[in-house]
């Protein structure tokens, strides 16, 4: 079991990233990504939150961090687990899931 529940963050926007043309949007990104995790580590907890860049929460560090999705070009959707860029544009779900395994989540 884990030590800790990990917060996966999915930063994107309504309008398909300029770049990803033909990708899932970032909503259908962030669906699919909670259902594959939830799958892949069954009845480990994990937070997962979608973060819309142009309209962010008024937390500091979600709206600082969107901020630089926009003025960095970075290519959306940005998945972040506790912090750490892990996926842009079209996310793997391997390094996400390698990512997850360091913080002791186990494949099931």
């Amino acid at each position: 079991m884990t030590k800790k529940e990990v917060e996966i963050f999915v930063y994107g926007a309504e309008q398909l990233c300029p770049s990803c043309i033909n990708l899932p949007s970032s909503k259908e990104t962030y669906e699919w990504l909670e259902a594959a995790v939830s799958r892949k580590f069954p009845n480990q907890s994990f937070k997962i939150s979608y973060v819309d860049i142009h309209n962010p929460p008024n937390e500091d560090r979600q709206k600082d961090f969107a901020q630089r999705v926009i003025e960095e070009d970075m290519f959306y959707p940005v998945v972040l687990v506790e912090d750490e860029v892990v996926g842009e544009g079209n996310p793997r779900l391997k390094t996400i899931f390698a990512e997850l395994e360091k913080f002791g989540y186990e494949a099931e």
